[in-house]
C-alpha cells in the first residue's frame, strides 16, 4: 500500500509541475474561464486529460515490454535522457528568447470546450516524451514497478495533479496569468535546470548501475 501512495503521490507532483509553465493549454483554460466560465474550463481539461492518460497508458505498456529487454532497455534509458536534455534545451532556449514553454499558435476556438480540450492536447508533441522521460526515472528510482497493477495508481495521480495545475489557471484566472508572465523567464531558466540536472543523473546511472528489470515488490 504504502508503494501504490508513493507512485501516486510523483505521479500527482510531476504532472503538477508541468502543467505550471505557460502555454497553449493552460492559457486557452484561463480565457474560457473568464469569458465562458469555470465549469466550461474544467470540462476543457477534462478534454485535454484524455489524452494525456492515453499517451501515459502507451508509454507504460511500451515500457513493461522494453523493461524485460535488458539490452533493449539500456537504448531506451539512452533515448530517454537524450530527449530529457532536448526538454531542458528548449526551455533554455525559450528563456533567452523570452518565449512561453509549449507557444504555439493554435487559436482557434470554434469547439465545444471538451472537443477543443481533445484536440489541443492531442496537437501537444511533449505528453510522450515528457512521461517517456519521467517515467524512465521512476523506474530507474525503483518507486514505479512496469507492471499493469502499478500504473493505476499511477495514472490516478497524474489525473489529479494534471487537474490541479489546470484549477490554478482556472479559479486563478488572468491574475495569475499575469504573475506567472513576469515571471515566466525564471520559471523556464528553474525547469530547464531540473531537467538538465534529471538528464545527468539519468546518464550516471546507466553507467554506474544496471538497467531496471520488470522484478519489484509491494514493499
Amino acid at each position: 500500500m504504502k508503494l501504490f501512495i508513493k507512485i501516486f503521490f510523483w505521479g500527482a507532483l510531476i504532472s503538477f509541475l508541468g502543467a505550471l509553465p505557460l502555454g497553449t493549454m493552460n492559457v486557452t483554460a484561463t480565457n474560457i474561464s473568464v469569458i465562458d466560465g469555470t465549469t466550461p474550463a474544467f470540462i476543457f481539461a477534462l478534454g485535454t486529460l484524455v489524452v494525456e492518460a492515453a499517451c501515459v497508458y502507451i508509454v507504460l505498456f511500451a515500457m513493461q515490454w522494453v523493461s524485460t529487454q535488458k539490452k533493449l532497455f539500456r537504448i531506451f534509458e539512452f533515448v530517454t535522457a537524450t530527449l530529457i536534455l532536448i526538454l531542458a534545451f528548449s526551455c533554455f532556449v525559450s528563456a533567452i528568447q523570452m518565449k512561453k514553454f509549449g507557444e504555439t499558435v493554435f487559436t482557434s476556438y470554434n469547439l465545444s470546450p471538451f472537443v477543443l480540450g481533445l484536440v489541443l492536447s492531442a496537437l501537444n508533441p511533449l505528453h510522450i516524451p515528457f512521461w517517456l522521460g519521467w517515467s524512465t526515472v521512476l523506474i530507474n528510482q525503483k518507486i514505479l514497478i512496469p507492471k499493469q497493477k502499478y500504473f493505476h495508481p499511477y495514472i490516478a495521480g497524474i489525473s489529479m495533479g494534471t487537474i490541479g495545475g489546470f484549477d490554478v489557471f482556472i479559479y486563478g484566472g488572468k491574475y495569475i496569468v499575469e504573475q506567472l508572465s513576469d515571471k515566466q523567464n525564471i520559471i523556464n531558466w528553474v525547469i530547464g535546470v531540473v531537467l538538465l540536472i534529471t538528464a545527468f543523473i539519468q546518464v550516471y546511472k546507466m553507467f554506474r548501475q544496471r538497467p531496471a528489470v520488470a522484478a519489484g515488490t509491494d514493499s
